[in-house]
């Protein structure tokens, strides 16, 4: 690799006001990892937390630890601990579920707030589980309508009830204009969700600043949860007296103890609760949160911003084979880089079993996820060389990268 490269790195690393945080992860030896807009690294203190929850809160102290561990409560403690990264208050955030689910709550709740309109507007870029959701909405509600667009800005009209915006595109990691959307849409007297699933925990969001009305995410990405920790969902507080969601169970009910016959929500955040929720995962979660919510996040988007502009010149200059697919703007770009080639996956393939692990997105997108908590300069320098010497060497060609796993 260019010695200017190296030498650039290397200073940035030293300046690095982050750099401590890496000691915190478990990342395996040789491996770079560039997939934690996917999969979050394991933080070390979670498997102290879920030792702790299976040996003494389940094992010994059994169903006493709904009162004596806080079980119970877990859902709206760790929404507040998460509030300030997405930029809302306490007793506006939930943790629960998965996303899709709360999407499912969330697109009813926006529509309880408009009961006179009929259209849910999308952009046509959604993740494909967003437009799942709003199909399964639409077949248990005769009357609604969904409208796929190129452009939200300008498609909004009077007759939106609910804008479903995704804050980083998963494909290319364009940033919507949360400001401008959500403006607009409340121009037209819409409802704007949005879905953080690709921002929360590595940019500035700003919920309340933007006037936002209700939002969903998951943990597991720059949260660094786990494997199916369970997702958040906002309501900004201005909306809790008015907003209503499908799924009424028992732990939304705002007496859930007292095991009436009919449903009577929460007045407060809690009433997007649903059912009992998965506790051992709500430990494993707690690490990250530790971590995230001691930061600020303008550094953590500084650095992110760094690695990915760092990695986009790398790229161009050594492997100019691969076509740029995200902005190349800073602003205009979340916490990943996108390269096309027509044969993106086995050179994702060649590039994992050399320990550079991104991910592969239909139809020809080569997708990198930079987390600022456990990467450095240094690691975007090695793994470029690696993808060259794989596009060099035409290594990704043979034979045992070409089969399709399950999972890509």
């Amino acid at each position: 690799m260019d010695n200017s490269f190296t030498a650039r790195a290397e200073t940035l690393d030293k300046q690095d006001p982050l750099a401590a945080l890496r000691a915190q992860f478990l990342i395996p030896d040789g491996m770079i990892y560039f997939d934690g807009n996917s999969l979050g690294a394991m933080p070390k203190a979670a498997l102290e937390a879920v030792s702790e929850a299976t040996q003494q809160e389940w094992a010994t102290d059994l169903i006493t630890s709904w009162n004596k561990a806080g079980w119970f409560a877990l859902p709206t403690e760790y929404g507040d601990r998460l509030a300030p990264v997405i930029g809302a208050s306490a007793g506006e955030v939930v943790i629960c579920d998965s996303t899709s689910i709360n999407l499912y709550k969330a697109l009813f709740a926006g529509l309880s707030l408009r009961p006179e309109r009929q259209v849910i507007i999308a952009e046509k870029s959604s993740f494909p589980t967003d437009l799942y959701m709003v199909e399964g909405a639409l077949a248990s509600r005769p009357g609604l309508e969904m409208k796929l667009v190129d452009d939200l800005l300008t498609a909004i009209d009077e007759s939106v009830a609910v804008v479903l915006i995704n804050h980083v595109d998963y494909r290319t990691g364009k940033v919507a204009e949360v400001e401008a959307i959500t403006a607009r849409a409340h121009e037209m007297g819409a409802v704007v969700i949005w879905d953080l699933c690709h921002s929360a925990g590595i940019l500035p969001v700003g919920l309340n600043a933007a006037g936002a009305d209700l939002a969903i995410g998951c943990t597991y990405k720059y949260l660094n949860g786990g494997p199916g920790a369970p997702a958040f969902i906002y309501c900004a507080a201005r909306h809790l007296p008015n907003v209503s969601q499908p799924l009424s169970g028992w732990w939304g009910h705002a007496q859930p103890f007292a095991f009436d016959t009919g449903f009577a929500p929460d007045a407060g955040i809690r009433k997007f609760l649903c059912g009992t929720q998965p506790i051992l995962s709500f430990r494993a979660l707690e690490a990250g949160l530790d971590i995230i919510s001691g930061l600020d996040m303008a550094q953590v988007r500084a650095k992110s911003l760094s690695l990915t502009s760092l990695f986009i010149e790398l790229v161009e200059a050594k492997v100019p084979a691969l076509k740029l697919a995200s902005p190349r703007e800073n602003a205009l770009r979340g916490s990943q880089v996108s390269f096309t080639h027509p044969e993106a996956y086995p050179i994702v393939q060649a590039l994992i079993e050399r320990g550079v692990v991104g991910d592969f997105r239909m139809p020809n997108v080569l997708r990198f996820g930079f987390s600022p908590l456990y990467l450095s300069h240094m690691d975007v320098v090695h793994a470029v060389e690696i993808l060259r010497e794989i596009m060099e060497g035409d290594v990704w060609k043979a034979p045992r990268f070409q089969a399709r796993s399950a999972v890509t």
